[in-house]
């Protein structure tokens, strides 16, 4: 992203967090960010899609450090997965995200509200992927109503919980608490054999191809970080980059794409036949796609 626009971004969420997104006018953002109204306009239509932009650029960074936990150890182990809902809860806190939320939905924009309800669809989806990694395929068929279940869970015990512990509390507690609820929970309802929804109504939640192709791609990328040292940096940066390119922009360069994909079929630190195989069909699937929808 742009230096300058992501300098812009910075500063209006700061703002955001001091005054609120509502009391915070564009020439706030202006002055506090020492940029002119045509540079403001240049990179955003509307404070709400600022707005958008901060929140993507916070869930970006989530995405990023809580697959970054996974590397190198077991999808199935819950300790893994306490340790990423923790950070998602201190990233909460920190970035103030509960009350953007909240501001977010006094608003009477339609693209900001719908933006904010795929992004917690998002959420729902990821918990859905992460409990068929702890609780296995058989279980399956309950674990969508489960992550839903546990999502009301976590968000209520951590308000009340920082409620009666004050706001710097720890978080690993509470996130400890909730998880080990959800687990007597799933084996509560397999035991009943009870469904609520079936979990095949994701399809209809996220019809766009985007979604998909995000998931497969953070997967397959995840894969070959398994398979690397984590200090080699040339080669992280190499699978990052892809992420970047692929993910964060407007327009993906297909040749810049393709010169990433020679380097990792010709690196004997990154080459899986079956997964290069597998990252190969993805993106030209998404590219043949994108070239026809032009």
């Amino acid at each position: 992203m742009n230096g300058r626009k992501q300098h812009v971004i910075q500063m209006a969420h700061q703002l955001f967090i001091d005054k609120g997104f509502q009391a915070t006018s564009i020439q706030d953002i202006l002055d506090y960010a020492n940029i002119s109204k045509g540079t403001f306009y240049n990179y955003f239509a509307s404070k709400n899609e600022l707005l958008m932009a901060i929140f993507k650029s916070i869930y970006d960074q989530l995405k990023k450090e809580r697959n970054d936990l996974l590397i190198g150890q077991d999808r199935t182990d819950v300790e893994i997965f306490v340790s990423q809902l923790e950070l998602q809860m201190k990233m909460n806190r920190k970035n103030k995200l509960i009350t953007l939320y909240e501001e977010a939905f006094v608003s009477n924009d339609v693209e900001l509200k719908q933006f904010i309800k795929d992004s917690q669809l998002q959420q729902v989806h990821w918990l859905y992927g992460r409990f068929i990694d702890l609780f296995g395929q058989q279980k399956a068929p309950y674990l969508l109503d489960c992550a839903i279940m546990f999502l009301g869970i976590l968000h209520h015990n951590v308000r009340y919980y920082l409620m009666a512990h004050g706001h710097n509390a720890a978080m690993y507690p509470v996130v400890r608490y909730s998880v080990d609820r959800i687990m007597k929970i799933v084996e509560e309802v397999e035991t009943a054999n009870d469904q609520l929804i079936q979990p095949e109504v994701l399809e209809s939640w996220f019809p766009e191809r985007h979604n998909h192709f995000q998931d497969e791609l953070y997967r397959i990328v995840l894969h070959f970080k398994k398979q690397i040292d984590p200090s080699s940096n040339n080669h992280l940066q190499l699978l990052d980059f892809l992420i970047e390119e692929l993910l964060h922009t407007k327009k993906p360069r297909q040749f810049v794409v393709q010169s990433v994909l020679s380097s990792i079929q010709s690196d004997s630190a990154l080459h899986d036949k079956e997964a290069f195989n597998q990252l190969e069909q993805l993106i030209t699937a998404f590219f043949n796609q994108d070239n026809n929808t032009r």
